[in-house]
C-alpha cells in the first residue's frame, strides 16, 4: 500500500485516479480547491469512499505548502505525488494575452513546482519516492489552437526530465503519463483567448478552433475504447511498478497518435543514454534503489 497524494481531484482523471487507487487499498489525499463550496459534491463522494480531502490550491505558495504538510500529516508519511491539476485551451495562438499565458503556466507548470518543493524534502528525508506528472501527447507534438496549452505541457516533460535525472541519487523517481484527448470534464473548462480583436484579419479561419474541437468530440464518440479509465489504471500500474524499473514516459491513447509517440519517447531516452554517457553523467540516468 502506498501514500498516495493527487491534485486536481474534483473530476476527470483525478477523481478516477482516486476511485481507482483507492479500490487497490491505497491510502490517498484527494486535493482539490474549494471542497467545501463549489466542489463540495465531488469531494463528498471521494470522501465517502474513503479518502482524505485536502483543499490545495496549485496557484498558491501557502496553499500548497499548509495543504501538502497536512496531506502527509493524515497519511502519516508519503510515497507518490500524482500532479494532475491542469487546464486547457481552445484558440488562435495570437489573440491569448500574456495575462491569459501566466494563467496557464501557473497552473500547468508553476503548479507542479510549487507541489514537487513541498513534497520533496519529505521524499529525498526517507530516501524514496515517486512524482507523477500528467502531461499530453500535446507535450510531444503540436497541434494548431492548443498553442498555448502546447508550450505548458512542452515545459512539464522538460520539468519532469530534469527531476528523473537530479532525483535518481535520492531513490525519488521521477515519471510522466502522456494521455491522448479523452472524454472528460476537461473540455467543458477550455481557457479561451481573451483578445479577438483581431478576428477580422484572420477572416474564415476565425472559426476554425470550434469546428476543429467539434470533429475531434465526434471522433471520440466514435471511439469507446478511448476511456478515461485507461488513464487512472496506467497512473496505478506506475505506482504499483518496484522503483527503479518505472518508465520515464506512459503513452496512453487508443486513436492512433500514441503509435508515434512511442518510438518519438524510445529514441529521445537513446539520445540521453549517449550524451549523458559521453560526459560522464550515464550513473544520473539510473535510480537508487
Amino acid at each position: 500500500m502506498s501514500k498516495v497524494i493527487i491534485t486536481g481531484a474534483n473530476g476527470g482523471f483525478g477523481a478516477l485516479t482516486v476511485k481507482t487507487l483507492l479500490k487497490e487499498e491505497h491510502a490517498v489525499v484527494a486535493t482539490m480547491r474549494n471542497p467545501e463550496s463549489k466542489n463540495k459534491a465531488a469531494a463528498d463522494e471521494l470522501s465517502a469512499l474513503g479518502a482524505n480531502i485536502v483543499d490545495l490550491d496549485v496557484t498558491d505558495d501557502e496553499s500548497v505548502s499548509t495543504g501538502i504538510e497536512k496531506a502527509i500529516e493524515l497519511l502519516g508519511g508519503l510515497d507518490v505525488v500524482v500532479n494532475n491539476a491542469g487546464i486547457g485551451v481552445l484558440g488562435i495562438q495570437e489573440q491569448f494575452t500574456i495575462d491569459d499565458f501566466k494563467k496557464l503556466f501557473d497552473v500547468n507548470v508553476f503548479g507542479i513546482q510549487r507541489v514537487n518543493r513541498a513534497a520533496l524534502p519529505f521524499l529525498r528525508k526517507q530516501g524514496s519516492g515517486l512524482l507523477i506528472h500528467i502531461s499530453s501527447l500535446l507535450g510531444r507534438i503540436t497541434f494548431p489552437f492548443y498553442g498555448p496549452y502546447n508550450a505548458s505541457k512542452w515545459a512539464v516533460e522538460a520539468l519532469a526530465e530534469n527531476y528523473r535525472i537530479e532525483l535518481s541519487g535520492f531513490g525519488v523517481d521521477s515519471c510522466i503519463v502522456e494521455p491522448g484527448g479523452y472524454p472528460t470534464g476537461f473540455f467543458d473548462s477550455l481557457m479561451q483567448p481573451s483578445d479577438r480583436s483581431q478576428d477580422a484579419s484572420y477572416g474564415d479561419m476565425v472559426h476554425a478552433p470550434k469546428q476543429a474541437f467539434e470533429n475531434f468530440e465526434g471522433a471520440l464518440a466514435n471511439n469507446p475504447a478511448q476511456n478515461p479509465q485507461n488513464v487512472a489504471d496506467a497512473i496505478a500500474s506506475l505506482i504499483n511498478t518496484p522503483a527503479g524499473s518505472r518508465p520515464a514516459r506512459t503513452v496512453v491513447d487508443k486513436m492512433g497518435m500514441g503509435d508515434h509517440i512511442g518510438p518519438y519517447n524510445n529514441q529521445l531516452a537513446q539520445i540521453h543514454e549517449g550524451l549523458f554517457n559521453a560526459f560522464g553523467m550515464g550513473d544520473m540516468l539510473k535510480l537508487k534503489v
